[in-house]
């Protein structure tokens, strides 16, 4: 639907740092709601000169789904009311706190912590997230994705009990950039699946995987993928923060 559906403007989600619209879309009698962000309303940057965030989205859905790590709601490149741009569908959120900063002796027996820290009145707080599979498996594929924004507000909890991944403007940069607030699992053994999904993703970036990413990514960009992938693999477990550039986005939301 998101790929051929009649897309019609509603509004603006005005806290976004480029041009994102909210759009109804119908199709052959069908109808549901979506994120449009035309490439026209992107503010360039320069650590990611090449191609441009809507590609980088669609990549990483790209990726995403041919790898089976993480899940980011269908999404496309394609022509809209303000031209070429990212369309991806609109997720239904639940009430289900996944990602929060809280006093320690608030945070829940089963949730992980990510960062010590102070508040603004200089009381200990933590920034904590659930220890969910679908948090986790987001984590592996920030990590083959190189994201170097994923922030709270970027992990939906959906009315269908997934969590989803949104926002990957700034993802798949050949150069290490990894920043995101899901840093609890450190030093703890990959899942099962996700080690076969590792396994297996290196052919699909040289081969049909790789020819469909060609139109948003640099080869070189594609290349660092499969790299980061089978080091992974190779480490066996989740990684560490690097001490080469900042680990965790700011804001966290």
């Amino acid at each position: 639907m998101v790929a051929h559906g009649r897309l019609e403007v509603e509004g603006r989600l005005v806290d976004a740092s480029n041009v994102t619209l909210f759009c109804s879309v119908e199709l052959d009698g069908m109808s549901a709601n979506a994120v449009y962000k035309p490439i026209s309303g992107e503010r360039p940057l320069w650590d990611f000169p090449d191609g441009t965030l809507a590609g980088r989205e669609v990549a990483t859905y790209l990726l995403s789904d041919a790898s089976g790590l993480g899940s980011i709601p269908p999404t496309v490149l394609r022509d809209g009311p303000f031209g070429e741009g990212m369309v991806q569908l609109w997720i239904e959120t639940s009430d289900e706190e996944l990602i929060d900063v809280r006093a320690p002796a608030e945070v829940p027996p089963d949730w992980r912590v990510v960062l010590h820290a102070h508040d603004r009145l200089g009381d200990p707080a933590v920034l904590t997230h659930a220890d969910h599979p679908g948090i986790r498996d987001l984590a592996v594929l920030d990590v083959v994705a190189n994201n170097t924004d994923r922030k709270a507000g970027h992990v939906l909890a959906g009315t269908d009990g997934r969590v989803y991944g949104v926002d990957h403007g700034i993802c798949l940069h050949s150069e290490p950039k990894l920043r995101t607030v899901l840093w609890g699992w450190i030093g703890d053994p990959l899942p099962e699946d996700a080690v076969e999904n590792l396994r297996a993703l290196p052919e699909k970036i040289y081969g049909a995987l790789g020819e469909e990413l060609s139109a948003h990514l640099t080869g070189l960009e594609i290349e660092a993928i499969a790299g980061r992938a089978e080091a992974l693999l190779a480490a066996g477990v989740f990684p560490e923060p690097g001490d080469d550039w900042r680990a965790i986005p700011w804001p966290l939301f």
